[in-house]
């Protein structure tokens, strides 16, 4: 029997709606509203935030918005709002972690394996393999086009560049370095993962940790 849709914790909506750091941190104050629904729903209709001429775009958008939104806590984002723009990209990244199983996978079974080989480099055909085994783990997934499969490499290409961890001209990686106390909300909720998430070395995480507990 094929699997279910609704079982594979896969989605291609990545695709939709890369980083867009700018948009989401526009409507942000949207959306930690009480009125958020409607408040969105205007948004969409008057495009003074997102400012993208294409309806069908701005649909989009608010809803990978409002699904980034719910994928953590609230506190989360009252502490995001404090920090300055290289951590809020970071942050950002943790969202879509989260949000987005492929790009969790992507960055933990391919990313930092080649942070730490010799050649820092991550290319396409890095995530390609990725790709590949987990289509032949889910149905849902192996039913998708190669058109989708490329869309899918190409968003998470762009989120690591524009959270500041791939240079756009080499493909090397980078780790995400902050203050520590721009760590303090992984550290504290127990998503130390993110430390990894980063780049980190262990010694760098167990620092950051003890300056932070």
């Amino acid at each position: 029997m094929a699997r279910n849709v609704i079982d594979s914790p896969y989605s291609a909506a990545l695709t939709g709606c890369t980083f867009m750091f700018y948009e989401m941190n526009r409507c942000l104050p949207l959306l930690m509203d009480a009125n958020a629904e409607e408040l969105m729903r205007e948004e969409i209709e008057q495009n003074k935030l997102i400012m993208v001429n294409s309806l069908t775009s701005r649909k989009r958008f608010v809803a990978e918005f409002k699904r980034r939104y719910a994928a953590v806590p609230r506190p989360f984002w009252t502490w995001y709002i404090t920090l300055d723009e290289p951590a809020q990209r970071a942050a950002l990244l943790y969202v879509i972690l989260n949000t987005y199983r492929l790009a969790f996978d992507f960055h933990f079974n391919v990313t930092r394996q080649k942070f730490f080989s010799v050649t820092k480099e991550l290319t396409s055909a890095d995530l390609d393999m990725q790709f590949f085994e987990i289509a032949g783990q889910d149905e849902f997934v192996n039913s998708w086009s190669d058109a989708t499969r490329r869309k899918c490499i190409s968003a998470y290409l762009t989120i690591l560049r524009q959270a500041g961890m791939l240079d756009p001209k080499s493909n090397v990686l980078s780790p995400l370095l902050l203050n520590d106390s721009d760590y303090e909300y992984y550290v504290r909720s127990g998503d130390t993962w993110f430390l990894e998430a980063c780049l980190l070395q262990q010694y760098e995480i167990d620092n950051i940790k003890s300056n932070l507990l």
